[in-house]
Parts: C-alpha cells; structure tokens; sequence
C-alpha cells in the first residue's frame, strides 16, 4: 500500500506529540515508548487537519495515548485498558470491557498485525480456548470484527473466526438468555457500575447487551455469507429479527419515548438513561423511535456543559451515589459518549426527523474534545463532572490515558464522515458536518482494502489546491468529487 504524503506532510503535525512527549512523565513504558511515538504515528495514523485546533490537538493527543497501551507478551500483543495494574483484570492486566472500542479506533492504522493477535488472544489465547475473563463484561465483538474486517479488507482472518463466533454467541445464550429471549446483564458487567436502573444483583433486560447481541448475529450472519455458510447466515439472520423485536416490544417505553432497561422486579425502569441510545449504534429500531433523540439537545435531559451525560439530568436520582467508585447515574463517561454519537451518526444518516441535527453533532464533539483537560493539558481519565469537567478520579495514576472510549474513529467515520461498506460494496464520504461549519479540512494517508485514501473539503479551493468542493482520492487518484458537502461514493474497485 502506498503512502499518499503530497497533501499533508507529516511532520506539520510532529509538535503536537514533541510537547506531548515533554510534558509527560513516562512512568509506564508498554511496547512504545514516548521516544518512539512519532515515527509510530508517521507509520500508522491517518493525517488530520482542520480549523478546530482542539478537536485536531485531540485526534493526535487520542493516537499518542492509544499506543501507550500496547503491550508485547509471550503470547502476542495485547492492549491495556489501565495503564496501571488492577486488580480486575486478567492475565497481562487485560480487560474485555472496551475491547470493541480499541478495534473501532485501530481498525484506522496501518500495522493491523498486532490487533490480530489481540483478538486472537481472547478467543484462543487460553491453551486455544477463550479467556476465562472474556465474558467478565459484555462486548459487541462479532459486530467490531466484521466492521473492522470491511476497511481493511482482510476477509480471511474474520472468517477463520467464525465458528469462534458462533459459539460466543451460544455462550452467551446460555448464560444470559432470559425465558422471553432477551438477554439480562448486571449493570457493572456492562461496565456501567452504580447507574440508577441498573444493579449488581438483578437480571434487568438492558438496552446495551441486548442491542450488542443484535449487531453480533447480524455481523455473524455477514460473515457467515462471506464464507458460503448458508445454515449459519440463516441461522443469526432470524436470531437478529427475533431481537429486533423483543427489544422494541419490550424495552422501548411508549409514554416516556426512550428505550429504558427492564427491572427482573418490576418492569421497565422510571428514567431515561444514555444506554438508551444504544440501539442506534447498531440501525436496530424502526422507524417512529426517533423521539428519543429529542432528550439528547435537551439540558434537563443528556446536553451539559461538559458532555453528554449517562442519565437525564431531571432525574431526582441524578448523580445520588455518591464520586469516586465508578458512578454511571448521570456523570459524562467518554465510553458512553462514544456510544452515543455513532448512534446520534447513524440517526442523522438513515432517518428523516426533527429533533437532532448535524449541528449537534459537531457541539457534542467539540465538548467532547474540549473535556480532555486537567491542569491545562490534553488528558482522557475515567469520567468527569458534566458541568464543571472535574475528572472525578481526580488525578488518580490509573486513570491516565484511559483506553475505554474512540474519538479519532468519531472524527474519520463522524466528521469526516468516511464509511466503509460492506466488501465488495462502494466506499462513501458521508460528512456529518453543517454545511457552513468549516471551510477546509483534510484526512490524508487512511489505510483502507489496500489503498491509501485521502478526504479533503476546500470550499474554495485555495486551501489544498485539489479544486473546491469534497474530494475522495485513493492513491492520489480523484475518485469521487462533489462541489458540497454532501455524500459522495465510488465503488472501491477502479
């Protein structure tokens, strides 16, 4: 694959990871070190310029904090969630939690050895079986692979995990499945501790596992495909309808419009919860669901000064448990930001409504962005207060450099808006910018089914001189071309 460098020249950007670099004390030291970091990043990471110096700042900031949690082990390389050890991980200080987040923002790098033998590791890495603390927290694993597998266009090793993946999903039926077909989950297994429906002793239905176990029968029936399996493809086609729907006959709450979490005691819950828009990250609900969407923007609802919070803010439970063990009861959690904005992606994309616009997108993402922050540096910790942005582990070591959310992937496939279809199908630039927002930016050098693809928006021209208006090239070939930002595809095959 070719390095397209005659847009963007890499070491424009190298300041960012040099006062990275001078400003951090390098006390843990994985497979590479901050003095390796740049020419890691010049390897690996897509280019990214645009007017917002914040969001750029972080998009750099996230790739330099990402590498740090690579880790080479006697069994292959795996990644951290913690930079320092704790004590619910596994073997090499590994926890399942986020493990489909790091594959959403990897899948945009270059070297993609290492995260083959991360995923390796959790389905064989145990004498050939799965690590025991696979299942410690639920996951949308199937549905991350696949997704991955379609940018980099590597169909083999997806599909010699197949018949892994099936009995995954079988696992989790069996230990999961409630007698009305949907799956249950203690709040803290979803890793999302101390919420207001949730509780670490009963088998509520929630919006999360349930909607990740739709996106994984739909990627294994996908997959199945890809590999000529009918039976299977068959199979989890009809295991996804079924819980599309239960989830929307069971957890959707018609006179609160929001799907809400089903207590095994008494029904669904009483508040509006950010899990709720999980069923969007993976296109499960119907049309007529939209309004749910009408809390995101709302400041009694999910909109504060600092994020999105995990709760709605009118809640009289609201931010009730207490700081410092792990809330989910209305604090902004960057892992459920990241949730929330493929799904509010997937929203703008596919269904025709009022309540949410591609404005909001952009906002919710420079709030994003300008969170990262503690003593006047880039920072990504735990969770942090929704209005005044107080990390609320505080300067906590362990939570340095948390590894348990995307952002460089919400600027590629949000922002930017470069999607990835199915193999074989078009590759699309679907931006999620207002129109008159930015005047230029560009994404240059995106390893993608064996090309190096760049985006660049010159709304005049005169920024990158590759001509006004959106422009997708693979390999420094014009492809596809629009005067707006608008959507624009190519079929990825000439």
């Amino acid at each position: 694959m070719s390095m397209t460098t005659n847009v963007l020249k890499p070491d424009d950007f190298r300041h960012y990871v040099d006062r990275f670099n001078a400003d951090d004390v390098e006390d843990v030291v994985q497979k590479i070190p901050n003095a390796g970091s740049w020419d890691w990043m010049k390897a690996n990471v897509p280019l990214f310029e645009c007017p917002d110096k914040t969001i750029e700042e972080i998009y750099y900031y996230r790739w330099w904090t990402f590498r740090k949690h690579i880790k080479e082990t006697p069994g292959g390389h795996v990644m951290t969630e913690f930079i320092l050890p704790v004590k619910h991980a596994g073997i090499y200080n590994t926890v399942s939690c986020a493990l489909c987040h790091h594959l959403a923002e990897g899948r945009w790098l270059r070297d993609q050895k290492w995260l083959d033998e991360w995923v390796t590791f959790w389905f064989r890495g145990n004498d050939g079986k799965p690590q025991p603390h696979f299942h410690k927290y639920s996951q949308w694993i199937a549905w991350a692979i696949v997704h991955r597998a379609r940018v980099t266009g590597d169909k083999g090793f997806a599909q010699s995990l197949l018949d892994d993946l099936v009995a995954d999903y079988d696992k989790w039926r069996e230990e999961k499945k409630l007698p009305n077909g949907l799956f249950w989950q203690y709040d803290v297994w979803d890793g999302m501790e101390e919420s207001i429906t949730g509780s670490r002793k009963h088998k509520n239905a929630r919006p999360t596992i349930n909607s990740y176990m739709f996106g994984n029968a739909c990627a294994i029936a996908e997959l199945a495909y890809w590999a000529s399996r009918e039976d299977i493809a068959t199979r989890f086609r009809d295991e996804a309808l079924t819980l599309e729907a239960l989830v929307q006959s069971h957890l959707w709450d018609e006179s609160a419009q929001f799907f809400k979490a089903q207590k095994d005691e008494a029904g669904l819950s009483d508040a509006r919860e950010a899990i709720g828009f999980v069923p969007w990250v993976f296109d499960l609900p119907d049309e007529g669901c939209e309004q749910a969407w009408k809390q995101l923007p709302d400041p009694e609802g999910f909109w504060a000064p600092f994020g999105i919070t995990t709760a709605e803010r009118r809640h009289p439970k609201f931010r009730s448990h207490g700081v410092g063990h792990c809330e989910w009861d209305g604090a902004v959690w960057p892992f459920a930001t990241s949730q929330t904005l493929d799904g509010l992606a997937n929203l703008l994309r596919h269904h025709n409504q009022p309540f949410v616009t591609n404005q909001h997108y952009l906002e919710a993402m420079q709030t994003y962005a300008k969170s990262h922050r503690m003593n006047s540096k880039p920072y990504i910790g735990e969770y942090l207060d929704e209005k005044t942005g107080e990390w609320l582990k505080g300067d906590n070591p362990r939570s340095r450099y948390y590894n348990h959310s995307t952002f460089c992937d919400l600027v590629i496939s949000g922002l930017v808006g470069l999607q990835i279809g199915p193999i074989n199908d078009q590759i699309s630039v679907h931006s999620l910018l207002p129109p008159d927002a930015w005047d230029w930016f560009c994404l240059a050098n995106i390893p993608a089914r064996g090309r190096a693809l760049t985006v660049i928006w010159d709304r005049n021209g005169t920024k990158y001189n590759r001509g006004a208006g959106l422009t997708l090239l693979a390999d420094d070939r014009l492809v596809a071309h629009s005067t707006n930002l608008e959507l624009i595809t190519w079929s990825g095959r000439n």
